[in-house]
């Protein structure tokens, strides 16, 4: 069966989106990765009555509670913004690549 340019280049535009879903999903898993570890790491800090350490580099200091506490807190509302942008793009590509997944469909019958 051979398909007309307009076809092939809607294909090809359809490959391209399903590309970009799957870089997206795959960032989201980072972020969503490291906004569990924030997450576990405040509800930790949280607990504890003890001396709280920082990992720089290779070595570990000594840090402030309360200043580890913030970070941690922007950390997480930085992350939890990244990931709400994902699944926005996310979403509108996946909205976009099923309409053209259709027209493709139809092309082809």
């Amino acid at each position: 069966m051979e398909l007309d340019k307009e076809t092939q280049e809607k294909i090809q535009e359809l490959q391209s989106y399903e590309q970009n879903i799957n870089n997206l999903i795959f960032q989201k898993q980072t972020f969503q990765m490291e906004l569990n570890e924030s997450e576990n790491a405040l509800e930790e800090i949280k607990k504890t009555n003890d001396s709280v350490f920082k990992i720089i580099g290779q070595i570990m200091i000594k840090s402030d509670k309360d200043k580890i506490l913030k970070e941690l807190e922007n950390k997480k509302k930085i992350l939890s913004l990244r990931l709400e942008s994902i699944e926005k793009q996310e979403k509108l590509l996946s909205e976009k690549s099923e309409k053209l997944r259709q027209e493709v469909m139809k092309k082809i019958k």
